[in-house]
Formats: structure tokens, C-alpha cells, sequence
């Protein structure tokens, strides 16, 4: 028996040479009779779809603090981009990289940000329509793309300006080369293969975790048959990792920066609506996903596998990893797609073996009415999370709406300060880029460039930092309604000396103060040298 007959034979009905024949030739007719232009109709019928809802406002929702790092990193110059993964965000090195860029290209407006992470969700949705051609029939692609097309999280983190998009992306453009190794192993699709292992790690970390998956496909076909594929999987993979390992060792020792990240078992009960965007659309799509397993023939235990062992994993080392977070495990969502668009089209006919996409021509066609009829059902759930998906992350502070108040009546000369644990001053380092005449950062005693850092040292003697500006911008977003709260007591102790608040203007989770100084103190700039330090910003 040749290679090409043992890896194609994933159907365990059948004696084991003329059965697989026939297994193979039901296989090919189900998935690729409708020729080239029902491959085409599965990628890109998903991804425009996909991309209606994604580009729609895609600026209008002003950046949240990840998308400021993002944009922050992306603008550096690569030496100052080299400087600051050496102590944060190395993992995510590719992916700035990428998006720096991108952004001298395009800009750094909001929609021009997005639209690299838009054009990836939206055409995951097309690479899950070919992955469920290739596993199933191209109905079941066609219905898998689509719906997940319509999911909540697909808008929201299509708008995203974090590589989240990209690891969805890299996960089925993975699976898809092996899924194609498995059933037409050819050199140059294991060479694909090999080479979208380290675009998988490179997207996301946690996405790695699609390789189990991947070995459960290994072993299911040597247990057909084929002894090559588990040599060539591990040449492949060995290979691709080569190229993730040295960022993951490095990655591990800046893992205190998502320390904060515990999850509680309230966390994992809610992973599923945090994961869809609803739990108006999580429930129908994981029915349908618990149902398809029993359809899905030898393919469902590595899509159960991809389902379940990413969260579960994440989630018991979450206290040494801290990587348990849906928008981390994003990748897992086109399983529990693919296995709810089998349930759906089962009603068709059977979606797997020699007999796949067979059936009579009425109960086709009932079954693709029943079909298209349940990804508008989703859709028209998925709506309010849609609407839900183009706001602000919850708690997120009115940066742009600060911005615009600074801007509009701002002076020359004016100085500004920032408290809070929100990234207040990168923020505002975004919304007032284009403004040559906002206020100086009177505090900034070294730049993040020169720390290698996104935060700023700020100055160790405030009153002299504070003595060169008679006005004041203040920029808090302390939740518990003082300005004050958390500020060094220095800082604090020269402003209540030198200058009193003349405006405060209250937005959403965020405090704009407008002071003036003093009457009773003037200028002093004292001997410190750090009031007159020089910074670039």
C-alpha cells in the first residue's frame, strides 16, 4: 500500500485496501467535484461577510491602553524597538514589527491600525470555509465560514490593533496544510506546513497549543497505516519550532507582566461568553458542536482536542503562566464552529466517509434551506454583541474626549500631568500626536526610549519639574473620584503649594483638571538640574 492510499484513509468503515479506495474516492467526490470554483465560493463568500461588520466604524472606537502599546511600539525606531523587548513584549516582536511597518506606510489613524488585524479575522472565516471542505464537504465548509463569520468576537477582535487576529488566522492556515499533507503529501505542502508552525507561535504563544490537535491527526493516520507521516510531522514541527523557542525562552522571564492575570473558577464558567461575545450565541453554537461529535467521524477527537485541552491547560498553569484569557485562546472558536456546522449539515446527509455529501436531491436541498436558515438564526443572535463588540472595553477611560478638551483651549506654555493606572500618559501621547502645540509633559524625567519601557520615569523633585508652567493640565482616571488618589506625595504636595484648580471637567472613567498657579508663589526653578532635563517625546 503506497503512502498517498494510507494517509487519505481516515475512514474506519471498509476493508483495508479496496475500502480505503473507495473511502478516498468518496472523499475527493464530496469535497472537490464542484471544481475550483467551490473552493473559491468557501474562501471568499466567509471572508466578505466577515469583513461587513469588522469594517463597518472601523475608527470609530478609540483605542483602549493594549492598542496604545501597540501603536507606541509600532512607531519606534527598530533600535528603540530592540531596546524595549528586551524587557517586555518580546513574544510579541513579530507582530510589531509587522505593524511598524505597516504604519509608515498607511499611518497610524485608527481605522488604518485595524485594518491588517480586520483583513486576517476576515479571511480566517474563508480559511475555516476550506478547512471544513477538506475535513467534511464543501457544505459544511461553506456554513462553518459563514457562521463564524457573524460571531461577536470576530467583529470585536477584527477591530482589534493586537495580534490576536493573526493567531486565528495562523491556527487554520496551519491545520489547513496538515489536513492537505494528510490527504495529498507532497513535498512542497510539508514544506507549507513546516513553515506555518513559527507563524503560529509568532501570532500567540498560547496558540501553540493547536499542535496537540495536530498530533491527534498524526496518530489517527498511523493507526491507518502510514508510518512516513509521523516522521515527516516531526521533522516538520521540530523544525518550525526551531524559530519560536529562542522568543519563548526569552518571553518566559517577562512573564510578570501579565502576573495580574489570575483567573477564579468564576472566570472559567464565563470562559464561554467571553470567548463568543454573548452567551446568546455561545450556547446554540456549543449544542450544535456537543452534537456534531458524534458525526464527525475520526475527525472529531482532534477537534474536541482543540476545543478542550487550550483552555483546560491554560487555565490549571494560569497561576504560573497566566495565559488564561479568551481573547488568547480566540483560535479554539473555528472548532467549536466546524463541529456546530456538521450537526447542522448532517440533516443533508452524511458529512463524512465513502457516502459524504450524498443524498437525495430534496433532502439536499432541505437541508441547505435548514442550514442557511441557522446561520441567520446566529446572526440575528449575534447581533446585540455585535453592537456591544464596536464600543469600548468596559472601564476603558474617555481619552479621546480628554484630548479634544486639552485641544480646544489649550495655551501656549501649558504643562501636563497624569495619574492613575490606566496608561494615561500614552494615551494621550496617541490622541495628541498631530497637536505641535499641546502641552509639555513637565513631569517626564526619562522617556520610555530611554528606559526601554512603555511608562516614564517621572521627575524626583517635582516642585522644581513644576516651576517652569503658570498653567496646568491634570489627566486622572482614578475610580474612586479623587484626582489625587495614588499620587506621590510629593507630587502632590507641590501642586497643592503652587497651584489651585480653576476647572474640572468630569468624563467617562477619567478626570480633566485645569490649574492655575498660585498667586501667593511664583517661579522658582530652584538649583535642580531636573526641572531643565531635556527629554525627547
Amino acid at each position: 500500500m503506497s503512502v498517498h492510499q494510507a494517509v487519505r484513509a481516515d475512514v474506519p468503515d471498509g476493508p483495508a485496501d479496496g475500502g480505503r479506495a473507495a473511502r478516498r474516492r468518496g472523499r475527493q467526490g464530496a469535497r472537490t467535484s464542484d471544481g475550483p470554483l467551490a473552493a473559491a465560493l468557501v474562501l471568499v463568500l466567509p471572508t466578505l461577510v466577515a469583513l461587513v461588520p469588522i469594517l463597518r466604524g472601523l475608527g470609530d472606537r478609540q483605542l483602549w491602553r493594549d492598542e496604545h502599546a501597540t501603536w507606541w511600539a509600532a512607531t519606534l525606531s527598530i533600535h528603540d524597538l530592540s531596546v524595549l523587548i528586551r524587557t517586555i513584549d518580546v513574544v510579541f516582536t513579530p507582530y510589531y514589527v509587522c505593524m511598524h511597518l505597516w504604519v509608515m506606510v498607511a499611518g497610524d489613524s485608527p481605522a488604518a491600525l485595524r485594518i491588517p488585524g480586520a483583513v486576517a479575522m476576515g479571511l480566517s472565516a474563508g480559511l475555516l470555509g476550506l478547512l471544513g471542505r477538506r475535513l467534511f464537504t464543501t457544505r459544511v465548509g461553506l456554513v462553518a465560514g459563514l457562521a463564524f463569520a457573524v460571531l461577536p468576537s470576530v467583529t470585536r477582535y477584527g477591530q482589534e490593533i493586537r495580534p490576536y487576529a493573526f493567531a486565528v488566522a495562523a491556527v487554520l492556515l496551519s491545520t489547513l496544510l496538515l489536513a492537505r499533507a494528510l490527504d495529498r503529501p507532497t513535498f512542497k505542502v510539508w514544506v507549507g506546513y513546516t513553515l506555518s508552525v513559527p507563524l503560529v507561535g509568532w501570532s500567540h504563544l498560547a496558540s501553540l497549543a493547536v499542535l496537540a490537535p495536530h498530533l491527534v491527526m498524526i496518530l489517527i493516520a498511523r493507526r491507518s497505516g502510514d508510518r512516513i507521516v509521523g516522521w515527516a510531522y516531526a521533522a516538520a514541527a521540530t523544525l518550525g519550532m526551531c524559530f519560536v523557542v529562542p522568543m519563548a525562552i526569552q518571553g518566559s522571564g517577562q512573564s510578570g507582566q501579565i502576573a495580574w492575570n489570575n483567573p477564579v473558577f468564576k472566570d472559567l464558567v464565563d470562559f464561554p461568553k467571553n470567548l463568543f461575545g454573548s452567551w446568546a450565541v455561545a450556547v446554540p453554537v456549543m449544542v450544535l458542536a456537543g452534537a456534531g461529535l458524534f458525526f464527525a467521524g475520526r475527525r472529531a477527537l482532534p477537534l474536541a482536542v482543540w476545543i478542550v485541552l487550550p483552555p483546560l491547560v491554560t487555565y490549571v498553569t494560569a497561576s504560573k503562566l497566566h495565559l488564561f484569557l479568551p481573547r488568547y485562546l480566540l483560535f479554539t472558536m473555528p472548532a467549536w464552529v466546524l463541529l456546530g456546522a456538521v450537526a447542522v449539515c448532517r440533516i443533508a446527509g452524511p458529512v463524512t466517509g465513502a457516502r459524504a455529501g450524498a443524498g437525495a436531491a430534496a433532502r439536499k436541498g432541505l437541508g441547505m434551506v435548514l442550514a442557511f436558515a441557522a446561520v441567520a438564526g446566529l446572526a440575528w443572535q449575534a447581533l446585540p454583541g455585535i453592537r456591544d463588540a464596536r464600543r469600548p472595553p468596559l472601564g476603558e477611560p474617555d481619552f479621546r474626549g480628554a484630548a479634544r478638551l486639552i485641544a480646544a483651549e489649550q495655551r501656549k506654555g501649558d504643562g501636563i500631568v497624569f495619574n492613575g493606572v490606566m496608561s494615561e500618559r500614552r494615551a494621550l501621547d496617541y490622541e495628541l500626536r498631530d497637536d505641535a502645540g499641546r502641552p509639555e509633559d513637565v513631569l517626564m524625567y526619562r522617556t520610555p526610549q530611554q528606559l526601554g519601557s512603555f511608562g516614564a520615569a517621572e521627575c524626583p523633585r517635582p516642585s522644581s519639574c513644576l516651576a517652569r508652567t503658570d498653567r496646568l493640565w491634570m489627566v486622572a482616571s482614578t475610580y474612586n473620584g479623587d484626582p489625587y488618589a495614588g499620587m506621590p506625595k510629593q507630587t502632590r504636595t507641590a501642586l497643592d503649594r503652587s497651584f489651585r484648580v480653576v476647572r474640572t471637567e468630569k468624563l467617562e472613567n477619567l478626570q480633566v483638571l485645569l490649574m492655575e498657579r498660585s498667586r501667593s508663589t511664583g517661579r522658582d526653578a530652584g538649583d535642580d538640574d531636573a526641572g531643565d532635563r531635556k527629554v525627547h517625546t
